[in-house]
């Protein structure tokens, strides 16, 4: 391996960036790919771009043929991460889980009664707005997004920043009606139906939840499922 390339490697894990190191096995070439699912292919076999994403997700290597020879995926991930819009007691039964499952957490809710250490400890809090916080976050392909306030100007700011990203799950809580307003917001704000299509709404499994803790295990489940048999998209490399 390039010192470049181990260099970047490392640069890469200190700042949690989800990479992929391609290497063609039989001429020992190297390359560096980072995959934005949004924004098409670059400089890159859309197969390989493919491959290369869904053993992101899958978080295993693989080794795929190309013209070139046998092409080596290796995967190098940082943790999955699940940002919650709105410290409800949806939120409080969801953290554990998704803890337990993996997860980093952060909690994003302006109202500080709600979004306060005694309710959240040892997560990371923001008090900011949603579109605010999300920047500091920079959401990506390991990344969830989960808003519960049902407030537009809370929710809505943070579906914006999480559908312009590459994050692999989207879900707002809220009833049919509620989401059917949600689309009609989301639309006229610009958003197409294909953006409108990764939002699960309302969020999680259709299970018969009830309870906060019932509905927080819906909502990982949902999320399980969106990453370990995702709906392959375009992907884009850049060295």
């Amino acid at each position: 391996m390039k010192q470049a390339i181990l260099e970047q490697l490392q640069a890469d894990r200190a700042a949690k960036t989800p990479v992929v190191l391609a290497t063609f096995l039989e001429t020992g070439e190297q390359r560096l790919l980072y995959l934005y699912g949004k924004k098409g292919l670059k400089d890159i076999d859309p197969r390989i771009g493919e491959a290369a994403r869904a053993a992101m997700l899958e978080d295993k290597p693989r080794t795929i043929d190309t013209e070139q020879g046998p092409l080596f995926l290796n995967v190098f991930n940082p943790p999955l991460r699940l940002i919650l819009v709105g410290a409800v007691h949806i939120a409080q039964a969801l953290v554990p889980m998704a803890q337990f499952a993996g997860y980093e957490l952060a909690v994003i809710d302006p109202r500080s009664a709600f979004g306060s250490e005694a309710r959240f400890p040892g997560v990371w809090l923001s008090n900011d707005w949603p579109d605010e916080a999300m920047a500091q976050l920079k959401p990506d392909i390991r990344t969830a997004v989960v808003t519960l306030t049902h407030d537009p100007k809370v929710d809505d700011p943070a579906l914006h920043a999480a559908l312009k990203s590459d994050v692999f799950y989207i879900g707002a809580l809220g009833s049919k009606k509620t989401h059917a307003a949600r689309i009609e917001r989301l639309t006229a704000a610009g958003f197409g139906p294909d953006d409108l299509a990764r939002i699960h709404g309302p969020v999680g499994l259709s299970i018969g939840a009830k309870t906060p803790a019932e509905i927080a295990i819906s909502i990982l489940g949902q999320m399980t499922q969106a990453l370990r048999q995702p709906v392959v998209a375009t992907a884009s490399a850049a060295a």
